[in-house]
């Protein structure tokens, strides 16, 4: 019996991915197909950040959708397509916080709408 890990770097999420795909889904959707699906999980996880946080009231029809799993559902697909087009989203992300650091290092600091 397998145990879930609790944590899991970036580059495993990419292997399980991959895994999961080669073994269960059979092969990777198309690039184009799999980026309207992302675009799809956003619109479902946009759907309840509306209703939760925003001014729309919940319906019969949004009792299915769970803000924690749809979130999971756009990094899935988000990672189907870095595993696709050979982006390294560990280092990705390392090297977008570095840039966002060097960009923003004052920017949001000196700000008078966030105080």
């Amino acid at each position: 019996m397998s145990t879930k890990p609790e944590a899991i770097s970036l580059p495993v999420a990419q292997e399980m991915v991959d895994q999961w795909i080669k073994t269960i889904g059979v092969r990777y959707f198309s690039e184009l197909t799999n980026m309207a699906i992302l675009t799809e999980e956003v619109g479902e996880l946009a759907r309840i950040m509306a209703r939760k946080y925003g001014d729309q009231s919940f319906k019969k029809s949004d009792e299915k959708y769970e803000m924690a799993d749809e979130m999971a559902d756009v990094l899935w697909v988000l990672i189907c397509l870095a595993n696709q087009t050979g982006v390294d989203l560990n280092k990705a992300f390392i090297n977008n916080v570095e840039k966002k650091t060097k960009r923003d290092e004052n920017r949001h600091q000196n700000n008078p709408k966030l105080k």
